[in-house]
């Protein structure tokens, strides 16, 4: 039982959580204080439905994923091994972990608060339409990146039960740096999806293009931050923090122009889980670390 719960796991690829998570979390802390004022105090009731929404809502939308990409993995030298074409997880299974996943995220939201119940369904839709992007949109790395940035403004919702611009133009600036760095890792399977007709934006530019983009979404990427960052008024833990991040996309890209598909999964992994760890780091010191210690930020 312990090993078939351990593929599960990585069936739904669960320890990559750790690329949206933090910036919910990170919207969390900030809408928190925005709330209840300097170092605030967490609900934990908020925080583990957040957690439950996020885990789950993730949860569903990989294992779809899993399922309607089965037949192209089976055929897909890099992804050959995956669990579904090599039998390893039973099809039921797969569509369980869709319903349960489903019904966390939706449960979830009922007992945070109406808005959020309200507009489950639509951040259902939204996760799970991505998978289905790739068979007729060069533009599928953006759905990838909206599925993402809509966790940040979920986890305000939850907490303030009310929209805001702050967590807004967080959820952009995930939609951009998600956007470029599934360029960079589509690199992978270029000759593959011409093969067999799959569309992405190396497909449609090449992957010089597609550099190109990414390096100009991750621009807006950080442009997209220091509005965040200005507009929830973040001191200085919050700009060192992104002045790291700034470094860490600057040497995600210099690895990703080596074109070495080795490289580009170093690039994808360990860059962007670092980018979105200091993100959670440097806002939960923002906002928990006494104001007087940076006055002069």
């Amino acid at each position: 039982m312990i090993s078939y719960i351990r593929k599960l796991g990585e069936f739904v690829k669960f320890s990559h959580t750790i690329f949206a998570l933090p910036f919910a979390l990170a919207a969390m802390l900030a809408a928190f204080e925005s709330k209840l004022g300097p170092a605030p105090a967490p609900e934990l009731r908020i925080v583990l439905l957040i957690l439950l929404a996020m885990v789950g809502g993730r949860t569903a939308a990989m294992a779809f994923n899993r399922i309607v990409d089965r037949k192209f993995d089976a055929n897909n030298p890099r992804t050959l091994m995956r669990h579904l074409p090599q039998r390893q997880i039973s099809f039921f299974s797969a569509w369980l972990l869709v319903v349960l996943g489903s019904t966390a995220l939706v449960v979830a939201a009922w007992f945070l608060n109406p808005l959020c119940f309200y507009l489950s369904p639509v951040a259902l839709f939204i996760i799970l339409f991505y998978s289905l992007t790739k068979r007729f949109t060069h533009y599928s790395h953006f759905y990838l990146g909206i599925a993402l940035g809509i966790s940040p403004i979920g986890a305000w919702l939850a907490v303030t039960g009310a929209v805001h611009a702050a967590p807004i133009l967080l959820g952009l600036a995930v939609v951009c740096w998600v956007a470029g760095f599934d360029m960079i890792y589509a690199m992978q399977d270029e000759d593959f999806d011409r093969r067999t007709g799959l569309h992405s934006m190396v497909v449609v530019l090449g992957p010089r293009g597609a550099l190109a983009f990414a390096r100009m979404l991750h621009g807006f990427t950080v442009a997209l931050l220091l509005g965040f960052g200005l507009l929830s008024h973040r001191r200085g833990p919050f700009w060192s923090g992104l002045g790291i991040i700034v470094f860490v996309l600057l040497i995600e890209h210099v690895i990703a122009a080596w074109r070495s598909l080795k490289w580009i999964n170093v690039a994808f992994f360990r860059m962007n889980a670092l980018v979105s760890t200091v993100l959670f780091v440097a806002v939960a010191a923002d906002v928990y670390l006494p104001k007087r210690l940076f006055t002069w930020f």
